[in-house]
């Protein structure tokens, strides 16, 4: 095992205080929200089903099974519930943690691999950068599998250059299975073999050999990794064969082994994008960090020329990945974050020589400066001048002031990043970046969420059905959303949520005339049609932009039901 030189005190308050750092930028403003759509209601239902149900091999989905994700994250939620009993904190908690293992994975292979200053660098060049920050603070399933994607990362590098550390390699097996089971990509991890291949085969410096007698050895990497899916594949399957007399359950089985993985990947059904999508998200979403490609771009290329695989691995790996995910159709963004963690590590140790460059730190100051000046430019707009895309955002969230307050907010946080530059100038413009970025997350979370929580989680829709909504009665719904059933927190009847809108509403009607004066109908405004008498229903109101309605049955008309047409609205209406 190596040995370490024992930290100085100052390395030690470092480490610290960018912990410290971490958990009140990305734990900033939990408690003060609920989930957000489009995809934090629906795992934070699928969690919460769980806890009431007590089911927690298959999620659910309001009366249907969920199987678009595996439930990784849904448990880690429950969990966190279960132990806090507050939504509030559990459904982020996840992602919060995720983001702190993650630092502190690729400060560990900083460390390891050359000190613990560009430990430190590495971790604070990915704690800065817009991405990861951005996606940390929100409670969907990427923050966690890049979490065991960087941690099977770990396993791998570790054994792969500082070793052989067979424990460290069988342990990043095992995460790259816990990040199969967490969305199905965790297996990319093992693409480090081809990059170590070439490494060893190139007689890279500073590769390890294992010698010819580990097979057997590389072999139970291949048995962790399958174990760690067995920890779920093997319950679920078994499940669903205890439930064969429910055609629902291999439908779930089908679709989240096959339909959702090899599926997706091979027939992409949503978010197309032309193969250099990707090239705009690692110039503008990997902010500031992005910053550094003109000075670690020759960098990395001297130290390939140098054969030095401490840079081979990662930055290998990373291109892998970008190619891996530029072949389908289907894009996003996220799905290339576990490339960050690597590319902060091999940034770092280039990174004392590169901010002493007066032209980093120049392109640092302007970063911030065009961000300052866009906020200060927005917020005075909005407020002197009432523009169109003001006063549009103000009526889509139901604001009755315009939004005074979230411009009042986006000009302050202009004026911030502009003084601090002005302060701080080019000599200190680390710092100015630095804290303009925090400034920014802090003011965003403190203020911004307790002012939009009640359009973006549908909290405020769901009060107006409680209030509205007798004691005893019950409701159904139509046409919901996701964040409709979690945010009413009483029981509901739902009538399927993938079913078309128009059966649902022929369901609901048929439900409600079995007991017309003690069941009301939940509704979107598009899917009534010309089915409903509107002088005799409730306006809820505007939230998550689209017209919400509740009624009894006296609002129904006869023998009326909507057209299938009503399934088809603008996709502009869909978005969330």
């Amino acid at each position: 095992m190596p040995v370490f030189p024992e930290a100085t005190p100052l390395e030690r308050r470092r480490f610290w205080l960018l912990l410290l750092i971490a958990f009140i930028v990305i734990g900033a403003g939990m408690g003060l929200r609920d989930p957000w759509p489009s995809d934090e209601p629906r795992f934070a239902l699928a969690a919460k089903q769980m806890v009431e149900s007590g089911d927690w091999l298959f999620p659910h989905r309001g009366s249907e099974l969920y199987s678009d994700k595996p439930p990784m994250l849904f448990w880690l939620e429950a969990a966190s519930y279960t132990v806090l009993r507050s939504w509030r904190i559990a459904f982020l908690l996840p992602s919060l943690l995720a983001a702190l293992g993650s630092l502190l994975l690729v400060y560990d292979l900083g460390r390891r691999l050359w000190n613990r200053q560009v430990g430190l660098y590495a971790a604070s060049a990915l704690l800065i950068t817009f991405q990861f920050v951005y996606q940390t603070k929100r409670a969907q399933i990427d923050p966690l599998v890049m979490f065991y994607i960087t941690a099977a990362n770990w396993g791998l590098l570790v054994h792969m250059l500082k070793g052989p550390n067979w424990r460290a390699f069988w342990f990043g097996c095992f995460c790259a299975g816990l990040g199969v089971i967490t969305k199905g990509v965790g297996v990319l991890a093992l693409l480090l073999f081809l990059p170590y291949l070439v490494a060893v085969f190139g007689q890279w410096h500073g590769v390890s050999r294992m010698g010819d007698g580990a097979w057997w050895r590389w072999s139970l990497g291949l048995v962790a990794l399958l174990f760690a899916m067995a920890l779920w594949l093997v319950p679920m399957l078994l499940g669903a064969k205890a439930h064969a007399g429910d055609p629902a359950y291999a439908a779930y089985v089908n679709d989240i082994l096959f339909h959702q993985t090899a599926g997706r990947y091979g027939k992409s059904w949503d978010h197309h994008h032309p193969v250099f999508y990707y090239v705009p998200i690692v110039l503008f979403t990997w902010l500031p960090l992005s910053l550094t490609y003109p000075g670690t771009l020759p960098r990395w290329w001297q130290a390939l020329k140098t054969k030095d695989a401490r840079i081979l691995l990662p930055l290998g790996w990373i291109v892998l990945l970008l190619v891996f995910f530029s072949i389908p159709k289907g894009k996003r963004d996220v799905y290339i974050m576990p490339a960050l963690p690597m590319l902060a590590l091999i940034t770092a140790p280039y990174l004392g020589e590169l901010l002493q460059k007066r032209w980093l730190r120049i392109a640092g100051l302007a970063f911030i400066v065009i961000m300052g000046a866009a906020m200060l430019g927005v917020g005075a707009a909005a407020l002197v001048a009432h523009p169109k895309f003001a006063s549009e955002f103000a009526t889509a969230r139901g604001f009755e002031d315009g939004g005074r307050s979230l411009w009042w907010m986006a000009l302050s946080i202009g004026v911030i990043m502009l003084a601090l530059i002005v302060i701080l100038r080019v000599r200190h413009a680390v710092a100015a970046v630095a804290c303009s970025m925090a400034a920014m997350w802090l003011i965003w979370s403190l203020w911004a969420y307790p002012i939009l929580n009640d359009s973006s989680s549908a909290a405020g829709l769901m009060q107006e059905v409680r209030e509205h909504l007798p004691p005893g009665d019950q409701l159904g719904m139509v046409a919901w959303k996701e964040q409709n059933l979690l945010m009413l927190d009483r029981p509901a009847t739902d009538f399927g949520f993938t079913k078309p809108w128009h059966d649902q509403y022929a369901a609901a009607v048929k439900w409600q005339a079995e007991d017309p004066s003690h069941r009301w109908l939940f509704a979107l405004d598009g899917v009534m049609a010309d089915c409903v008498d509107r002088s005799k229903a409730i306006s809820l109101g505007h939230a998550n932009r689209r017209e919400w309605w509740m009624f009894r049955a006296d609002a129904v008309v006869q023998g009326c039901l909507p057209g299938e047409d009503v399934d088809r609205v603008p996709a502009a209406t869909l978005e969330e």
